[in-house]
């Protein structure tokens, strides 16, 4: 089996679409995802999601199912450096907080430091997980401890439309790491398609790999350049790239 999880196109936040490039993107994107013979779409409840999908299921003459766990991680937390206001994301600390924290880094611990047991994180998290886990039932896998038992294995593929937060939730559970460690380390440009796939190196056995992470050829492709979305400023004197 393999996944494509797919970020949103570059986002107006203010109406939850796309920006004017991010509906470009989207077109680019379709080019590349209506080549694959998937068997199944999924998309978030959120209209990014869905507007970056639009494309890619008219032409194919699709419908894909919409699922409120592929929504952004919306968990809001009462992060330390802002004075108690629940006012951030639950995957957005500054790196001089969470960096201090040696459970963050620990894919059993991450979700007991007060400020993540006050907002109920983990819930949220198990929540997606556990849907994640049956839907992949419904197409052969079952979970099975750390790994997934090939009840029907196949070479299908299933197309996810989500978000960047999230996404790093579905790999962490894959990938047995803390998503504190994803959240933070990783960055998928819009429209990037992150590849998973099944291994069975023994009969009755199968686990999830990632064979490419956050790919934008479809854009590069057509000299569209990356859109700064979910990224910081690479030095702080950068005034015109994001800071916070």
């Amino acid at each position: 089996m393999k996944l494509l999880i797919v970020r949103h196109g570059d986002p107006d936040y203010t109406i939850d679409s796309l920006t004017e490039k991010g509906w470009r993107e989207a077109e680019l994107l379709a080019k590349r995802l209506t080549k694959e013979e998937a068997k199944a779409y999924y998309v978030s409840i959120l209209g990014r999601a869905k507007d970056t999908a639009s494309f890619t299921l008219q032409q194919l003459n699709r419908t894909a199912v919409e699922c409120d766990w592929l929504q952004e991680f919306p968990v809001r937390i009462l992060r330390p450096d802002l004075s108690g206001e629940r006012s951030n994301i639950g995957w957005d600390w500054l790196p001089q907080d969470w960096m201090t924290e040696p459970c963050f880094f620990k894919e059993d611990e991450w979700f007991l430091h007060p400020v993540m047991q006050e907002a109920k994180v983990k819930e949220q998290y198990d929540y997606v997980v556990r849907n994640l886990d049956r839907l992949l039932e419904q197409h052969g896998y079952r979970r099975s401890g750390r790994w997934y038992e090939p009840i029907a294995p196949n070479n299908d593929t299933l197309v996810f439309f989500c978000h960047f937060g999230l996404e790093c939730v579905l790999l962490s559970h894959f990938l047995h790491v803390s998503p504190m460690i994803l959240w933070h380390g990783l960055c998928a440009a819009p429209t990037s398609v992150t590849t998973v796939v099944t291994e069975e190196r023994r009969p009755g056995i199968a686990s999830f790999r990632v064979t490419a992470f956050g790919d934008i050829s479809h854009l590069y492709a057509a000299d569209e350049p990356p859109a700064f979305a979910a990224r910081f400023r690479e030095c702080y004197t950068n005034e015109y790239e994001r800071r916070d």
